[in-house]
């Protein structure tokens, strides 16, 4: 294989800290695993004093993998994640085996028990669970002082009563999540200075991948074990940093040559992956950002196609265009994978999965797409149409009636069937519970006389459902807004159904549908993908189409901070840079039938940084 000028030199670097900016398309693979061969071939390292860090489990095996094919047998190098490699060290430090690996299943019972002994009360359980397992996750990786963190999702007290029962649970029970194998690394390296000289003597060459997504406390250990020597290579693109969701720091690369100013620092210019058009248009839209290493990169191909814009009226008309241009692809005897399409969040694509069904069109998933039905917020909705209907059960009166609040006692509430003259009877000496009860009664023989899309506009205004979100966002510290674009998106996806019994039946086939492309999906290899830019990112197609690209949505609505505004501009570059030769930006006129405007990132995408 050859290899560029600026391939070449990182290849051959070999002792000290040394700093390689990869961006999309550069071939950074090929030069980790290429200077890990010349280390044992033309240096003559022991293999197993090299350690070769990436990621994920599949980054890992594919290095390795590459590394066997390259020197045509197995050697004794390091091919792991920071948690496995973390986790050797504690076995044999504490004697740990995977049995102490804390499981999911585990992990989500023992903080349901927690919650639920601080009568803490919530509807959206895996959502509130798993954003305070990522509260906790960033106080751990973030290395900051548990009373210096500000929950967002609880007030302080709370969430750090909860943190430490949390913990104190893990502990008492021997048992460590993914988090907890950094943390006691990082306890052990400082505490036991001759178990940290053992390590630093196993490993003197480091090899970091995708350096740009490394954490305060990775980094920490790493530099502890990169003693004395400093042999740390490192390689990433600060440009493709888009997890500091996850405690992820793009600075802690950006400041590199601050913790090692004799570092080498060498720039992979050529991006052998997309043609000049694409290359060209991402390094326009990227250069808005200040937080970054400036650095020239070129197409190695040619100009290609020019990247495409396109305009809809709403979602239903970008889905559809799409679509047809996808059949048109297959039709012209190309193939559903050359081709992705890629969002911003995991809600986004329930219409275009639906309308890829409708039209036969096989789909890959890489992320964890929800039902909207299957919300708790569609069920409340569902409650309140099934109770318009006719049914009287105990479970769908439950779940509505105190949505908005009605001051009804469940106490009150304990016959299988609910009879409204009886709920009446026992409120006559209280009037202003009665009157809405009185009202509720009412209002569910207004929305049984009218279409689903009416019905749930009803609920929300003259029922007051909207209120409850709002006042239920505030207890629960999350943001009215998601909440109520459920409702819109639910309200939305009603349109055009004449009757409940019409609405209902498309939401049991779309429910099925969805099942049964789960199934088909871990065989077919031959279906168009569609990703978050998050889970795009080390992906490569034929064509990409980036949907909705509004403000609100690419940068996301919650992005504030010039920091945020940069992540967001990171993550629309990763996207972009994921195609190889044709590009397609898809915006909407109207978004969940609201106004929108088209992205700031199509405009910079034309003009020059500063």
């Amino acid at each position: 294989m050859e290899f560029s000028r600026s391939q070449t030199e990182a290849i051959e670097h070999k002792d000290g800290p040394a700093l390689i900016l990869a961006g999309p398309g550069s071939g950074k693979t090929a030069v980790i695993t290429e200077r890990t061969s010349r280390l044992i071939t033309e240096h003559g390292v022991d293999p197993s004093r090299i350690l070769v860090i990436t990621f994920t489990r599949a980054a890992a095996r594919e290095m390795e993998e590459r590394f066997i094919r390259r020197m045509g047998k197995k050697y004794p190098v390091t091919f792991g994640t920071f948690h496995a490699v973390f986790f050797t060290v504690l076995k044999y430090a504490y004697h740990f085996h995977a049995g102490n690996i804390i499981k999911e299943d585990v992990k989500y019972q023992y903080m349901r028990e927690i919650v639920a002994h601080m009568g803490l009360e919530y509807d959206d359980e895996a959502e509130f669970l798993s954003s305070l397992f990522g509260e906790i996750s960033m106080v751990k990786n973030a290395g900051v002082a548990l009373e210096n963190y500000y929950s967002s999702n609880l007030p302080e007290h709370v969430f750090r009563k909860i943190y430490r029962a949390y913990d104190e649970k893990l502990r008492r029970n021997r048992l460590l999540d993914f988090d907890d194998m950094l943390v006691y690394t990082y306890e052990l390296f400082s505490e036991r200075k001759d178990i940290l000289s053992a390590w630093q003597k196993k490993y003197r060459y480091i090899l970091i991948d995708e350096f740009q997504d490394i954490n305060k406390l990775q980094f920490d250990i790493m530099k502890m074990l990169a003693l004395p020597e400093n042999n740390l290579f490192v390689v990433g693109d600060d440009d493709q940093s888009i997890y500091r969701f996850r405690g992820a720091r793009p600075e802690i690369m950006l400041h590199f040559d601050k913790d090692y100013p004799n570092a080498k620092k060498i720039v992979l210019k050529e991006n052998y992956r997309s043609t000049a058009n694409i290359v060209d248009a991402s390094l326009r839209l990227i250069g808005h950002n200040t937080e970054r290493f400036q650095k020239e990169i070129h197409a190695a191909g040619s100009s290609g196609a020019a990247v495409e814009f396109a305009v809809f009226e709403d979602q239903r008309a970008e889905n559809r265009k799409i679509i047809e241009e996808i059949r048109d692809h297959v039709e012209g005897s190309g193939m559903y994978s050359d081709i992705a399409i890629l969002f911003r969040t995991n809600t986004q694509p329930r219409l275009l999965m639906e309308q890829l069904m409708d039209y036969d069109i096989p789909f890959v998933t890489r992320d964890n797409i929800p039902n909207l039905y299957e919300h708790w917020i569609a069920k409340d909705i569902f409650a309140y149409i099934y109770m318009a209907q006719g049914s009287r059960t105990r479970k769908n009166f439950l779940q509505i009636m105190n949505r908005p609040k009605r001051y009804i006692s469940r106490e009150n509430v304990d016959e299988e069937e609910i009879a409204f003259e009886v709920l009446l009877d026992i409120y006559r000496d209280k009037p202003w519970i009665a009157e809405r009860i009185e009202k509720m009664e009412y209002d569910l023989k207004v929305i049984g006389r009218i279409t689903p899309f009416a019905a749930i506009n009803y609920i929300r205004q003259s029922v007051g459902y909207d209120d409850f979100c709002r006042e239920y966002a505030d207890y629960r510290r999350i943001s009215e807004e998601e909440l109520l674009e459920k409702l819109d998106e639910l309200q939305e996806g009603a349109k055009g159904y004449r009757d409940f019994d019409e609405w209902f039946t498309h939401i049991e086939e779309y429910t099925e549908e969805l099942k049964r492309q789960s199934e088909k999906q871990r065989k077919n290899k031959n279906g168009v993908l569609l990703a978050t830019l998050h889970s795009a990112k080390g992906l490569e197609f034929q064509k990409v189409y980036i949907v909705d690209v509004n403000e609100g949505v690419m940068p996301y609505k919650k992005a504030v901070l010039e920091a945020d505004i940069e992540e967001e501009r990171r993550m629309f570059y990763v996207g972009i840079t994921r195609a190889r030769e044709k590009l397609k930006l898809c915006s909407v006129k109207k978004l969940n039938n609201h106004e929108t405007e088209i992205s700031r990132f199509i405009r910079e995408m034309n003009e020059t940084g500063d």
